[in-house]
């Protein structure tokens, strides 16, 4: 892959659905399904919004590590990014990444205390297409 930025960026752009993984509180890793990025840079820091009162922010907490993957069914590829996550609960983030609409999700606006940010980094990843993977650094 010459270029993982522009390559996977384009990928991800096109893409409705995402998936982050976290390890639970006996170890576990569990997978759930988010929608796509509210915004990216690169392929190295996403946004994504999320229910405070979520399993997964409660994980977060007691365990930053996660991992996110976005696969392209349509061309059987995909991208496996690892790192960590940061919860922000500041006015300034969830400002940043509302959207209207948003108050489907959280009725009381964009000061929903049910309403947080996931900030993702990723410190390396893997690429799936035309039947091999490549690993790569961020």
């Amino acid at each position: 892959m010459r270029n993982p930025e522009q390559t996977i960026g384009k990928m991800i752009d096109k893409l409705k659905t995402s998936y982050i993984a976290y390890v639970d509180a006996d170890g576990f890793p569990i997978t759930k399904a988010m929608l796509q990025p509210r915004e990216r840079e690169g392929i190295k820091t996403f946004w994504f919004s999320t229910n405070t009162s979520s399993n997964k922010v409660k994980c977060f907490r007691q365990n930053n590590k996660a991992s996110i993957y976005f696969v392209d069914r349509r061309f059987f590829r995909g991208v496996s990014l690892v790192g960590t996550v940061e919860v922000l609960e500041t006015q300034e983030a969830k400002e940043r990444i509302w959207q209207m609409g948003d108050t489907m999700y959280y009725k009381k606006g964009v000061t929903d205390p049910d309403y947080c940010v996931l900030k993702f980094t990723a410190t390396k990843g893997r690429y799936y297409s035309n039947f091999k993977s490549e690993d790569f650094e961020i």
